[in-house]
C-alpha cells in the first residue's frame, strides 16, 4: 500500500518501521534525521505533509500536541493543501479529543476519512509491534486500516466515533499515571522503613499489586535508568487534557491533579525530558530520602 508518516520520534519511528518492513511503500518527514534504519528499508524521505499526503493514500501522524497535529492538517504545506478526495489520515498522536472532532469534520468536508487512533505501550510496545491501539471513527474506515494496524499492535479496539479514541487515551494515562504514583509511594516507604526495594518489588509481583507498571517502571526507579521511553513533558500534557476536559465535563479528578504537580516538581527540578517513571523523585525528595 501506498503509506505515509509524518512524525518519527521516539514512537513513530519503530511504528514506521515496522510498516516499511512489511512491504509497504512509505513517504516520510519530520522535524529531525530519518533513521537510517527506515531509509535502508526503501522508505522516502520527502521535506512536507504535503508531499507526504500527494503520495500516500493512507497517512500516519504521530506528533506530540494538538496543535502539531492542527500544522501538519491544515498548515501551509499540510495535508490539506492537497486533495484529500479518497484519502484517510489516521492520527495516532495523544491530543484533545474535542479538537480531534473538529480535525475529522473538516478532513471528511475535504473528501477524506479521518481515524484518530492513539496508542499505549511505550517505545518496547512499538519496537515489538504489541502497541494497544484505540481508534474512534467509522467502522468502514477502522476495518480499511486495521490489517495496518495489526502490524503496530496487539490490542486493537474501535471505542466508537471521531474523538472517542482519544478519549479512551486521556482515560489511560490517567490509570497510567495513578500507577507510577503507587508504585513510587510503595518502593518510597519499603525504603525508608528499612527494606530492600528491590525485594518488596519481587514479592509485590506475586500478589494481587502486581502491574505492568510494577514490573516495567518499579525497575526502572530501582535502577534509576530515566532514559525516556516516554517523556514527563508528555505526561503532562496529556494530564492537562484530562483536567481541561474535567473542567469541561463538570467533574472533578483529585488524584489526576496530584500526580500532575508531582510531575511538575519533577519539570521544575530539570526532569521534563526523563521518563515518567521519574515522577519517584519527587516523593523521594519529599522523604528525603532516595531508593536504596
Amino acid at each position: 500500500m501506498k503509506l505515509g508518516f509524518i512524525g518519527l520520534g521516539i514512537m513513530g519511528t519503530p511504528m514506521a518501521v515496522r510498516l516499511a518492513s512489511a512491504g509497504h511503500d512509505l513517504h516520510v518527514t519530520t522535524i529531525g534525521p530519518v533513521a537510517d534504519t527506515l531509509l535502508a528499508l526503501g522508505a522516502k524521505h520527502v521535506e512536507t505533509a504535503k508531499q507526504v499526503t500527494e503520495h500516500s493514500d493512507i497517512i500516519f501522524i504521530m506528533v506530540p500536541d494538538t496543535p502539531h497535529v492542527e500544522e501538519v492538517l491544515f498548515g501551509a504545506n499540510g495535508c490539506a493543501s492537497v486533495s484529500l478526495q479518497g484519502k484517510t489520515i489516521v492520527d495516532m498522536s495523544s491530543i484533545s479529543p474535542i479538537e480531534t472532532k473538529r480535525f475529522a469534520k473538516q478532513v471528511q468536508e475535504a473528501g477524506g476519512d479521518y481515524l484518530d487512533a492513539p496508542v499505549s505501550g511505550g517505545e518496547i510496545g512499538a519496537r515489538e509491534g504489541t502497541l494497544s491501539i484505540m481508534v474512534g471513527g467509522e467502522e468502514a474506515v477502522f476495518e480499511r486500516v486495521k490489517p495496518l494496524f495489526d502490524i503496530m499492535g496487539k490490542n486493537i479496539t474501535l471505542v466508537g466515533g471521531n474523538g472517542d479514541g482519544q478519549t479512551c487515551k486521556v482515560a489511560n494515562q490517567i490509570i497510567v499515571a495513578l500507577n507510577i504514583e503507587a508504585v513510587s509511594e510503595a518502593l518510597v516507604f519499603a525504603s525508608k522503613a528499612g527494606a530492600d526495594p528491590a525485594r518488596v518489588r519481587q514479592a509485590l509481583m506475586g500478589g494481587f499489586a502486581a502491574s505492568r507498571i510494577l514490573e516495567v517502571h518499579g525497575e526502572r526507579m530501582l535502577k534509576r535508568t530515566f532514559n525516556p521511553g516516554f517523556k514527563i513533558a508528555l505526561h503532562q500534557k496529556d494530564l492537562n487534557l484530562a483536567l481541561q476536559s474535567a473542567k469541561a465535563l463538570q467533574l472533578n479528578l483529585p488524584n489526576t491533579a496530584t500526580c500532575q504537580e508531582l510531575f511538575n516538581t519533577c519539570a521544575a527540578n530539570g526532569g521534563s525530558e526523563m521518563d515518567h517513571s521519574a515522577l519517584v523523585q519527587a516523593l523521594e525528595l519529599m522523604a528525603n530520602h532516595k531508593l536504596s
